[in-house]
């Protein structure tokens, strides 16, 4: 008997031994109130002497092991949500709880130190070379998503022009095609040029990523330089935003988004208009800018711009569900734009301008948006977008008189009026030439969690053009049988993610396949051996394919300094633009054009954020290089003409390029902020067995900014901020250099520019209407840029934005 109460003693002891010794897991998914992820939410976990931290990984998940079985309560800190309280009972193996927080445009933390990474330190500390740009304050200014662009480190903002003129975004020298765009993922080339970045509203932006040299595989398309990544917001909380804006040069910025979701149903209905113009009748000087008078005699000037007003309207409106079991988004919708654009001059500024010279070109396209997290099981993701439709372009050139800087007449060496022998503004002959496109595009991403430490990604990105070329002012013959332009792109990506050691090591391994097919047909008469004249088609085709390959790692070596290296072997293919032309932005077709390769490495470090009561900052810094062959660009030779009007895009051969970026962010009690930030490299290409420094090209840029609050001014619960930005670039030369003719070098270079912007924004109590003012080039400084292209001078700015948060 005794025996047998010891061994239930023992069994007892066992048991209970056991029971006590049971450890739990507590997991969930943290969401905002508007259905999008809280990613970065600091989440304590206390109770039974046991106190615990974690903090929301990119798909808003979080979770706590190996804890003890008992009663605790967990804590949910966001800086954009009030804080939330949850009572947890944990007496399973696995406990899961998710939340959703109700936001908060005024939330204080209460001494509460968040150690979660936010969304944008996140994405900054993946390994890549990126920067990711807040756009929540540039959505209560008068300042356009690429202005934004401009202040962000390594970005330069190459731009012919006021607004509508042609835009190219260059990354630590790289620049044009070899920077691709993305909305959402999907190339925005598809969009065409009535729809650009600036056409997209600051307030329907979430972040702007901007991934230098390096491009993760899900962006899964032929980025040699780097891309930019545009993301929208995804939620489904009603909203509804408007904004105008009025100012100088008879500018005109509008625009108006939405949604409504019926919470029953999950059936939403989002939209989006915007409207813009500009007479950008600037002022302009320099010595191109000149009067030429009898004799020859040439008087410089400063004059207005007179033929180079702008304007495009467009709007985006979709229908489906959101947030039901089936998918987090199905949207179908249409994409409509149209863009008129008067062009004063070719490539280059020349004394005597076009007047009369315009074009015009719509997008009419249909989009499918389907997106699923953790479709048929945990962990499998799937992101299908859409589109297909037609862009059309039309470049009107009929006036053959020609004008002066004044929008006289010119006259010639006698002082009688004249016209172009050509009878058009461009050589070559009057024209009413048309583009007209068929456009496709298809991006696919699968990706699958395997677990908290492994992720493998797929992507595809199919692209198609049909192109048709036509002009009414032709013959009958090259009327009649139009040249057609064919392209079609297929770029595929796999890639596979780690996270290890509580993910202080983070890596990115990716490959990419690319696959491109021009065709180049025109009509053409040819006489055969009997001496008739007989339509043959004149075709020129290709079709490259190539393969590339890359990693990404970062690694925290503490808490506040993390390791970023990342390398690609990377392809560019050529554009249509550089293969095909385009006459609206006087380009000459280049059918023989080869791909651009490059091996491009980043190495850097991201320091912080460091907190000394209360004054916050971070420092980054970043090495690169890039080893190009074939690079795409202009002409290098010496003898390039600059009163030629038209560019050719060609092959200029091997380069190299090697520089460093840095930047600093402080912020002094949330109430003061200062960025600064500065880029150094240089970019040689071998011409004629020399290597030059490329033209055309800023080695030198700096840009700093700051902002100011000042709170309960005027009116309780108001609040102003004043907004300050400086922005240097040294000066460079857009030719090369011409021999020992130092004064012709001169005659090229652009000189050294600073300029800078004031501006301050007013919130009302009731947080939902804005007013704000903007000076551009406070001190009127005259500011160049591509070929020597002028730029607007100074320039006021007034906007007034209303939003609604929910209804």
């Amino acid at each position: 008997m005794f025996e047998n109460k010891g061994f239930l003693i023992v069994l007892f002891l066992m048991f209970g031994g056991f029971t006590f010794a049971q450890k739990a897991t507590l997991r969930g998914n943290i969401k905002y109130d508007d259905n999008t992820i809280a990613e970065g939410i600091y989440l304590i976990l206390k109770g039974n002497g046991v106190q615990k931290d974690a903090a929301t990984n990119p798909r808003g998940n979080y979770v706590f092991k190996e804890i003890p079985y008992g009663d605790y309560v967990l804590e949910v800190h966001s800086i954009d949500a009030k804080t939330q309280i949850i009572e947890v009972a944990l007496y399973t193996e696995e406990v899961v709880k998710n939340s959703t927080l109700e936001s908060s445009d005024h939330h204080e933390l209460n001494e509460v130190m968040l150690h979660g990474k936010s969304q944008k330190t996140e994405i900054e500390t993946e390994g890549f070379a990126v920067n990711v740009v807040d756009t929540k304050e540039a959505g209560l200014r008068n300042i356009q998503t690429n202005e934004l662009l401009n202040t962000t480190v390594g970005v330069k903002i190459r731009q012919n022009g006021g607004l509508g003129s042609e835009v190219q975004y260059s990354l630590n020298g790289l620049s044009g095609s070899a920077v691709r765009i993305f909305i959402d993922g999907i190339p925005i080339s598809v969009y065409g040029s009535s729809f650009s970045l600036n056409s997209i509203p600051p307030s329907m932006i979430k972040r702007i990523e901007v991934y230098k040299g390096v491009v993760p595989g899900y962006l899964a398309d032929d980025a040699l330089g780097g891309a930019i990544n545009v993301v929208l917001h995804k939620g489904a909380k009603s909203n509804l935003n408007a904004s105008v804006s009025y100012g100088s040069f008879n500018t005109l910025q509008a625009s108006v988004n939405g949604l409504y979701r019926f919470k029953k149903s999950g059936f939403t209905v989002k939209g989006s208009l915007f409207h813009n113009y500009s007479d950008n009748d600037y002022e302009v000087s320099g010595r191109s800018v000149v009067v030429t008078g009898i004799g020859g005699v040439q008087t410089p000037v400063t004059a207005k711009r007179f033929n180079d007003a702008y304007r495009s309207t467009g709007g985006v409106v979709e229908v489906g569900f959101t947030d039901v079991k089936w998918a987090d988004q199905f949207l179908v919708g249409f994409t409509g734009s149209d863009d008129y654009k008067e062009i004063q001059h070719g490539a280059f500024m020349t004394i005597t301008p076009y007047k009369g010279r315009f074009m015009e070109s719509d997008a009419k396209l249909a989009n499918l948006t389907y997106q699923k997290e953790n479709l048929f099981t945990e962990g499998l993701d799937v992101n299908i977008h859409g589109l297909y439709g037609k862009r059309n372009r039309m470049v009107n050139d009929t006036v053959a008189w020609a004008y002066n800087w004044l929008g006289e007449r010119a006259i010639d060496f006698k002082g009688d009026e004249y016209k172009y022998s050509w009878g058009s503004q461009q050589e070559g002959g009057p024209t009413l030439s048309k583009i007209d496109r068929n456009v496709a595009s298809i991006r696919t991403g699968i990706s699958y969690e395997i677990n908290n430490n492994h992720k493998i990604l797929f992507n595809h990105v199919y692209s198609g053009i049909d192109r048709e070329d036509s002009d009414e002012l032709k013959s009958v013959l090259e009327n009649t049988f139009v040249g057609t332009r064919d392209l079609q792109k297929n770029i595929l990506s796999f890639t596979y993610e780690l996270n290890a050691f509580n993910e202080r090591l983070r890596t990115s391994l990716f490959g990419k396949y690319y696959q491109q097919k021009t065709i180049y047909i025109d009509p053409a008469i040819e006489t055969d051996s009997n001496g008739n004249q007989v339509i043959v088609d004149d075709e020129i085709s290709s079709n490259n394919t190539d393969n590339g390959y890359g990693f990404a790692l970062s690694y925290a070596i503490k808490p506040t300094v993390t390791l970023l290296v990342s390398a690609e072997k990377a392809v560019r293919l050529p554009n249509e633009t550089e293969v095909f032309g385009n006459d609206g932005d006087n380009v000459v077709a280049n059918p023989s054009i080869q791909p651009e390769r490059s091996n491009n490495l980043n190495f850097g470090f991201k320091f912080g954020t460091f907190r000394i009561k209360k004054h916050d900052f971070t420092i980054a810094t970043n090495f690169f290089t890039r080893n190009i062959k074939d690079r795409i660009g202009l002409p290098i030779e010496n003898s390039l003409n600059v009163n030629d009007e038209t560019i050719l895009y060609v092959n200029q051969g091997s380069g190299t390029s090697k520089g460093i970026d840095a930047q600093i962010n402080y912020t002094y009690n949330n109430n003061l902020t200062f960025n600064f930030n500065a880029s150094r490299f240089n970019l040689k290409v071998e011409n004629r067995g020399l290597e030059i420094d490329v033209p055309n090209t800023p080695f030198f840029t700096m840009n700093g900014g700051g902002r100011y609050t000042i709170k309960n001014l005027l009116q309780n619960n108001s609040q102003l901020n004043l907004f300050y930005n400086v922005y240097f670039t040294e000066d460079f030369s857009y030719l090369p250099p011409q021999g020992e003719n130092t004064v012709g070098d001169e005659f090229f270079r652009v000189p050294e520019q600073l300029v800078q912007d004031f501006g301050l924004s007013y919130t009302f109590p009731n947080n939902n209407f804005v007013m704000s003012f903007d000076i551009k080039n406070i001190f009127d400084k005259p500011v160049y840029d591509n070929l020597s292209v002028q730029k607007p001078g100074r320039a006021f700015y007034l906007k007034l934005n209303y939003f609604i948060n929910n209804f």
